[in-house]
């Protein structure tokens, strides 16, 4: 018996292509519920893990700090961020999420029905190892905080 081919890099790419899109759509109808832009929804979801600093922001973000300074004057004018001055730098003011800006945040995520639906799908043990698996090609994204 012939064991199974294995999955190419370019077929893990390619997946991992559509899954990303269909969670970019599913987070951008359930931050639009919200009256917020993808974009706006996911500086929450980045400050949701922690204050950061507008350039550290915008390269988490992957966008010019210039994009980030209207995002974060819109957010601010809503209430559901803040900026404070930096403790061990002056020069620097940090961004900080709100309690309403976590509720929000909170409120987008519960809305993001189509994920929810596909990961309800898996038993205990497949998110187990799906997390592990994200976690071993992402995980230094997700534990570098921008600060």
């Amino acid at each position: 018996m012939a064991a199974a081919p294995h999955v190419d890099t370019a077929q893990l790419m390619e997946l991992l292509s559509v899954s990303l899109g269909a969670y970019y759509s599913d987070f951008t109808v359930a931050a639009a519920s919200e009256n917020l832009t993808a974009s706006q929804g996911k500086t929450l979801t980045v400050l949701r893990r922690g204050p950061a600093a507008m350039r550290a922001l915008a390269e988490t973000l992957g966008c010019d700090a210039s994009n980030v300074t209207g995002i974060i004057n819109r957010l601010e004018k809503r209430g559901l961020v803040h900026r404070e001055p930096s403790a061990s730098d002056r020069r620097v003011t940090n961004l900080v999420i709100t309690p309403e800006g976590e509720r929000v945040t909170d409120a987008i995520r519960e809305r993001m029905r189509a994920t929810h639906s596909g990961l309800n799908r898996l038993s205990d043990e497949d998110r187990d190892q799906l997390y592990e698996l994200l976690e071993r090609v992402f995980g230094a994204r997700l534990t570098a905080r921008p600060a």
